[in-house]
C-alpha cells in the first residue's frame, strides 16, 4: 500500500461527477474489461449509526457497472441505467477500504448486463446486478 494506504494500483478517478463529489477521494484500477473502483471509508460515507451508508455502495455499484459495459464495448457507447438490484450482505466501517469489482456478463446493441462484488478489506458486503441501456454517443 502507499503512504496514504491506498492499494497498489489505484490511482485517483478520472470521471468525477456531482453526486460522487462530496465523497472524494474515489480511486480507480483499469483492467482489460472492468473498472474497479476503491475509496477509503470516512465520516461521510456513513449513514447515522456509523456504518457505510447503502446509498454510497448503490451508487458506486451502478458507477462500477456502467462504466465497466462502457469499457467493454472500448468507449463507443454510452450507457444509462434501466435497472439494478443490491443485495446488502454485511456492514462496513469508517477505515476500512471499500472496494466494487465489476463483470461485464454480456453485450449487445441495445442491452448490456453486468454484475459486481462490493468488499470492505476483502470481505463481501454486498452484490448488485445492473441493466443498461446502450446509447450512441452525441458526436
Amino acid at each position: 500500500m502507499t503512504a496514504e494506504n491506498i492499494p497498489d494500483g489505484f490511482e485517483r478517478q478520472s470521471r468525477p461527477s456531482p453526486l460522487t463529489d462530496p465523497w472524494e477521494p474515489i480511486y480507480s484500477k483499469q483492467t482489460p474489461d472492468a473498472l474497479i473502483l476503491g475509496l477509503r471509508l470516512a465520516t461521510p460515507h456513513t449513514n447515522a449509526r456509523g456504518f457505510v451508508h447503502g446509498g454510497l455502495i448503490a451508487a458506486l455499484a451502478d458507477k462500477a457497472m456502467g462504466h465497466s459495459c462502457g469499457r467493454k464495448m472500448r468507449d463507443a457507447y454510452s450507457l444509462v441505467t434501466v435497472s439494478m438490484s443490491i443485495d446488502f450482505i454485511s456492514s462496513a466501517q469508517i477505515g476500512q477500504w471499500l472496494m466494487v469489482e465489476s463483470d461485464v456478463i454480456k453485450t449487445g446493441s441495445t442491452i448490456c448486463f453486468a454484475q459486481c462484488l462490493v468488499k470492505a478489506d476483502d470481505l463481501v458486503i454486498a452484490r448488485a446486478n445492473g441493466t443498461f441501456r446502450v446509447v450512441p454517443k452525441k458526436g
